[in-house]
């Protein structure tokens, strides 16, 4: 698919998994007493929180590539996702859920840097458009419950 390498490729659709069906069954908790809106919310809004999270990790495995001023604008804007996730908690989960769509719209924003910069895999731009289209609106969906 675009050109992305089959394990990047597939491993980045499997971590949609739980995004989509967190936001799918917040969707159906009003008709279902198996599912409950707040727990599915809540799954999100983890999940979301991790990957996010997890995502400064591989910003920051990018910014190594790099050397001086670049290296250290690199490294600072690496960890702004996960300082974004941890500083937006709290308040109502709907909130919480829209302020992280926000982040991940942050993120690439970020990837689309260190894409300009060298730093990343010629293909890696297309991945994260897909996989941010895609958590952006399972987010959105959660937030919006």
């Amino acid at each position: 698919m675009f050109g992305i390498p089959r394990a990047p490729l597939v491993l980045g659709l499997a971590g949609l998994l739980p995004f989509i069906a967190a936001a799918f069954a917040s969707t159906l908790a009003h008709s279902n007493p198996l599912l409950t809106k707040v727990d599915s919310l809540e799954a999100l809004l983890l999940y979301g929180t991790i990957i996010l999270s997890f995502m400064s990790g591989v910003l920051w495995g990018f910014a190594t590539k790099a050397e001086g001023t670049k290296a250290t604008v690199g490294y600072i804007l690496s960890v702004l996702p996960a300082l974004w996730a941890f500083f937006m908690r709290g308040g109502a989960v709907a909130d919480t859920l829209f302020y992280l769509a926000i982040g991940f719209i942050g993120l690439l924003v970020l990837d689309y840097f260190f894409y300009r910069n060298g730093l990343t895999p010629r293909w890696w731009m297309r991945l994260r458009i897909v996989l941010t289209v895609i958590v952006v609106t399972c987010l959105s969906i959660g937030a919006y419950q």
